[in-house]
């Protein structure tokens, strides 16, 4: 079992996202998909990775460059529009409250060796508790798992209700592409 690596530098970041950070390679290339205000790439930022954020979200874009200016920021519609990183590889992908199945794939492919995927999103069973309800935004149970089999090492897979920072029903993942090491030195 992996020890609780948190970084507690951000209160609103998640911490599965904050425990799994020092496994992506100092430095590294990080991109925060559907990154919204930014929590996650101001977090990143600041613990000196060098960070993409993508958003549909212009105003949330806007606000995340005028606060960090080392964040490369870009607005796109990931889901109608052309996947901007075709050419890119990163050391790290984080996706946080945001599912897009199409695009599942492609983040797979986008993760350089040794590259790390930290993933949460809602799951079958939120409906119970709110938004999201549509089935076309909540995970099927074991469904990041599936995804990463043969493709990605596991490094931690979690799914059920959880019940802060509100009572949800989530599903998280953390995966390394290659034979990398899965403890930070």
């Amino acid at each position: 079992m992996i020890p609780d690596m948190a970084i507690n530098m951000n209160v609103n970041a998640s911490r599965w996202v904050e425990r799994f950070l020092p496994l992506i390679v100092p430095g590294g290339r990080v991109l925060d998909l559907a990154c919204g205000p930014g929590r996650h790439s101001l977090l990143l930022d600041r613990c000196g990775y060098r960070v993409d954020a993508v958003d549909r979200d212009a105003d949330a874009i806007a606000g995340l460059a005028a606060a960090a200016p080392r964040i490369r920021t870009r607005v796109a519609d990931l889901e109608s529009g052309a996947w901007p990183y075709a050419d890119r590889a990163f050391d790290g992908i984080v996706v946080s409250n945001y599912l897009f199945r199409p695009l599942l794939p492609l983040l797979l492919d986008a993760l350089d060796v040794n590259g790390v995927l930290i993933y949460e999103t809602f799951m079958a069973g939120n409906e119970r508790f709110g938004k999201p309800s549509n089935p076309d935004f909540l995970l099927r149970p074991l469904e990041l798992l599936e995804l990463v089999q043969g493709k990605l090492s596991v490094v931690a897979f979690e799914q059920g209700e959880v019940p802060a920072p509100r009572p949800a029903m989530v599903q998280r993942i953390c995966a390394i592409r290659g034979a990398g090491t899965l403890l930070p030195p």
